[in-house]
């Protein structure tokens, strides 16, 4: 079968040779990269040149609603992926960018300042008593010898890397109808976790597959969290089943993409490997 991972690769011993200062300086871009980038650039000026006066209406809607959103969120991430900024310096990066997208919009006003404040307090505290409720939890379960149990019972099946993989992700795809992703992350993930390396997974990799997983399950009926979401933002006439009708497609796709990830590791472990690595 195919492996569950990729293998970790032997330390090479003129990389450990290399002083602290040739591992600290930057490797600089081929210069095939800016040939590609410039490419990219001329084709998409080309485009926008083309445009017809229809479709300039529509881009300038765009830029009114959806472009300044999406380079906040591509901003939030990227200074993350690039060790720029620590999640919590991002997060408050991109509070002060939806704070100031609302002052363009001229929707900043004290009503909407104060339910933003009111609810962001109300999410802060719930994901904190559902930290301290699972470490309690952790605590209780590994002091009881909860998890010693089940790694016993899981060992005992005698299953190869593959069926183990099966195993949690349905698992983890049946939790994700009744929970949300915080639960089954921070509750659930703890008794998974110290089975891979017994399987030899990589939790990185094992991560990235319930990552896609989750969002999977919450597409998949009969629950379907993300449907009853779109659900209470659409117009009245589009019913609850058009929409499940309308996710099909993209369960598909996740699916597909879960299958290719896990043929094909290197999908989701190139970018990590080279930017933490």
């Amino acid at each position: 079968g195919t492996p569950a991972a990729p293998p970790a690769a032997a330390p090479d011993a003129s990389a450990a040779a290399q002083t602290p200062a040739a591992a600290d300086e930057g490797i600089a871009a081929p210069k095939g990269f800016w040939i590609f980038a410039a490419i990219c650039a001329a084709v998409l000026v080309l485009f926008y040149a083309m445009l017809t006066w229809a479709r300039m209406e529509i881009f300038k809607m765009l830029m009114a609603s959806f472009f300044p959103l999406a380079v906040m969120i591509a901003a939030v991430l990227g200074s993350i992926a690039f060790g720029l900024a620590t999640p919590s310096e991002a997060a408050a990066m991109g509070a002060m960018g939806g704070a100031m997208l609302a002052l363009a919009y001229r929707r900043l006003n004290l009503p909407v300042l104060s339910e933003a404040v009111f609810l962001t307090a109300k999410t802060s505290a719930m994901v904190c008593w559902l930290f301290v409720g699972s470490s309690i939890f952790s605590a209780a379960f590994a002091l009881l010898g909860g998890q010693r149990i089940i790694e016993e019972w899981v060992l005992s099946l005698g299953l190869s890397p593959l069926q183990f993989l099966l195993l949690a992700q349905v698992i983890i795809f049946l939790l994700g109808w009744p929970l949300e992703w915080t639960e089954i992350i921070v509750i659930f993930m703890p008794i998974f976790v110290p089975l891979l390396n017994t399987f030899g997974i990589d939790p990185l990799f094992f991560g990235l597959l319930v990552a896609l997983n989750l969002q999977t399950a919450f597409l998949s009926p009969p629950v379907a969290m993300s449907a009853f979401y779109l659900k209470g933002v659409s117009p009245p006439h589009v019913t609850l089943n058009q929409i499940f009708l309308g996710m099909m497609p993209f369960m598909g796709i996740q699916v597909v993409a879960i299958f290719l990830l896990y043929v094909f590791p290197g999908i989701g472990m190139w970018l990590p490997t080279v930017l933490y690595r």
